[in-house]
């Protein structure tokens, strides 16, 4: 009976051995698998950061139109001074903002959002005045490339300009 006892001993304490952990290989599957996922995911990741820092200069250039058609209903004309506005936008790391006179500060403004590095969009926004309804219209443009420098202005209330494409 001691033999036997001995002989189940034995067994039970390979078996256990080869159930242990995990071996070499098993971990470098995992490992190359993880670097995969990563290599897919990592570019989506960095692109929905731009798009999120995007939003912020959509958003203020909206503002920034909204501020300039409101300032054109009591002032009959537009600024390129963006504190006239009071809209409280300031320039952050991602953009900085202007105004300038697309024709004359009296018929159009473009509103500018230049973006602080290459891997963002710039965008422009268009304010206009329609002489014969004697009100005012707004366009949202984006800068067809990433980079920093002038976004550029739009054409009309109802197109942007060349490198440009209109946002909904």
């Amino acid at each position: 009976m001691k033999t036997e006892l001995k002989a189940k001993f034995l067994q039970h304490l390979t078996q256990k051995k080869k159930d242990e952990g995990f071996t070499l290989i098993e971990l470098l599957v995992v490992i190359i698998i993880i670097g995969i996922l990563s290599a897919i995911a990592l570019p989506s990741f960095l692109n929905q950061t731009a798009k999120a820092r995007q939003s912020e200069a959509r958003t203020n250039v909206g503002a920034l139109n909204r501020a300039q058609q409101a300032h054109y209903l009591e002032n009959q004309t537009f600024t390129s001074t963006l504190s006239d506005l009071g809209v409280g936008i300031r320039d952050s790391n991602n953009y900085s903002y202007t105004a300038a006179a697309i024709t004359s500060i009296t018929s159009g403004v473009a509103n500018k959002a230049s973006a602080g590095n290459g891997d963002l969009k710039g965008y422009t926004g268009g304010v206009f005045k329609d002489a014969t309804a004697g009100t005012t219209g707004a366009i949202l443009c984006e800068k067809s490339t990433a980079g920093t420098g002038d976004p550029g202005a739009p054409g009309t209330v109802s197109s942007c300009g060349t490198g440009l494409t209109r946002m909904q």
